[in-house]
């Protein structure tokens, strides 16, 4: 039996110390990326290490998944595995001996908040950008790809997939900045 971590946080630049803090583990997986549970390397690792007996401690339910059908998923997989998984700030544990009807209610509960507390969160950032829009503020995220020098290069002849490749850039991103220009 093992006491295997998982840690996610959404970007490279957040810090991961408080999630588990003080808890032994025996090994930890840890993402940094947002989204759903089908993108994650560690989450993937972690259900190939996992075997039965096992115990996955999590920091809290919205760590795991970011809506009810991923993590009823996730949950039925490390359930199915006879793997625990236990909800740190939740003080909940599901799976394995531990799993009964009222679990697998409060679970569904639990998971449906989280997952509406993040539309939530989701709306009131669009309601946000699109006042700060209207008053002239907000001008979206800077340009991380040099425009002009597309163009350039493209008018000097250099094929597409040159000109992505010379600016270290996708070639979708070539090809939308020569349809915008000549859109516009």
């Amino acid at each position: 039996m093992q006491n295997i971590g998982y840690i996610r946080v959404s970007t490279v630049d957040q810090k991961t110390d408080r999630q588990l803090d003080g808890i032994q583990l025996d090994r930890v997986f840890t993402d940094k990326c947002s989204g759903s549970t089908t993108e994650r390397p560690q989450l993937e690792q972690l259900k190939a290490h996992v075997r039965e007996g096992d115990i996955v401690h999590v920091h809290s339910i919205d760590r795991m998944a970011r809506n009810l059908e991923d993590l009823l998923d996730l949950i039925r997989f490390f359930d199915d595995k006879g793997v625990q998984v236990q909800f740190k700030k939740e003080n909940m544990t599901f799976g394995g001996a531990e799993s009964n009807p009222m679990q697998k209610l409060i679970l569904s509960v639990m998971g449906s908040v989280a997952e509406f507390e993040r539309a939530i969160i989701l709306e009131r950032q669009r309601e946000g950008i699109e006042k700060a829009k209207q008053r002239g503020v907000y001008k979206g995220r800077k340009k991380s790809v040099d425009r002009d020098k597309v163009l350039e290069l493209h008018q000097q002849g250099i094929k597409k997939m040159q000109i992505a490749k010379k600016l270290g850039i996708g070639r979708a991103t070539v090809y939308r900045i020569l349809e915008e220009q000549a859109e516009g």
